[in-house]
């Protein structure tokens, strides 16, 4: 009896395979809506755009989140979501407000814009390099989401009904956001500390004070996103300086207090410093929410 040939059947992907997939799938969705912020920006839709950056945003947040609970993360995985953070939260960014504001500025306005693309190009280099050397729970430097999220929502807040009866005649449209530009592309690329969102959890009070803060955030960002977003992310800019200010006045001779540490523990340290090796760590995927 004649053996009847039969097709070889088609091996189903795994679990692992696609939790694998998963925080790929959400970093492209964060690049989806980089590209789509400029896209309409260029059409003169601003307020559209900001809302892109806010979603990609969102998702930059989830892949790292979802890298991390499930343990997928790869190097595949960093090195692309630190391209496309370059792309949503740097260049789209400074091409809304090169559409906003500097199209009309003069010949070299573009150079504004162009400066805080490097800077988030900057920090996300440095951010891979010294990735699991720093203090945990603390950023060097502001994160690129945040600034660019932070930017991204200027155009909301400056059109909302309180920026228009309290700030509007201070005309601070293009001086503003300039000086805006300057001071995120530099705290970028500082050693300014920034706090990470603390975790969520009901045991400790360390986790429920995250949760309340989670909550907060949330409630704000769906009741009144215009009016609460561009100060959140001002207050988080000034926490950091304020931070670094009072860590710098503690540090003056003749205040009766011992010098602070500026290369906090696990920060990696220069040469001739007491540490030359970097602290080991478990490998996860780097992201900066």
């Amino acid at each position: 009896m004649a053996l009847i040939p039969t097709r070889p059947r088609l091996r189903r992907p795994e679990f692992r395979q696609v939790v694998v997939v998963v925080p790929s799938a959400f970093t492209l969705g964060n690049l989806f809506f980089g590209f789509w912020a400029m896209v309409s920006a260029a059409r003169g839709n601003f307020m559209w755009a900001a809302w892109c950056i806010v979603f990609a945003g969102v998702l930059d947040m989830l892949d790292g989140r979802v890298a991390r609970l499930s343990g997928s993360g790869t190097r595949f995985g960093a090195e692309l979501d630190s391209l496309v953070d370059c792309i949503s939260f740097g260049v789209a960014p400074a091409m809304s407000m090169y559409f906003l504001e500097f199209q009309s500025a003069g010949k070299f306005a573009w150079l504004i814009c162009f400066m805080y693309v490097v800077a988030v190009a900057v920090r996300l280099a440095r951010y891979n390099v010294q990735h699991g050397t720093g203090l945990p729970g603390w950023f060097t430097g502001l994160p690129s989401p945040s600034a660019g999220m932070t930017l991204a929502v200027y155009y909301p807040f400056s059109t909302t009904v309180w920026y228009q009866r309290s700030l509007a005649y201070l005309n601070l449209q293009r001086d503003g956001l300039t000086i805006l530009i300057v001071m995120l592309s530099l705290l970028m690329v500082s050693t300014v500390k920034y706090p990470r969102f603390p975790p969520v959890g009901f045991r400790t009070l360390k986790g429920i004070l995250g949760l309340v803060l989670h909550l907060v955030i949330l409630i704000g960002s769906l009741w009144q996103p215009e009016h609460f977003l561009f100060p959140l992310g001002i207050a988080y800019l000034g926490f950091g300086v304020a931070r670094q200010m009072l860590i710098s006045l503690g540090e003056r001779p003749g205040n009766g207090l011992p010098p602070a540490d500026v290369d906090e523990p696990g920060e990696p340290e220069g040469p001739g410093s007491r540490r030359t090796m970097p602290r080991l760590v478990a490998p996860r995927r780097p992201t900066e929410t």
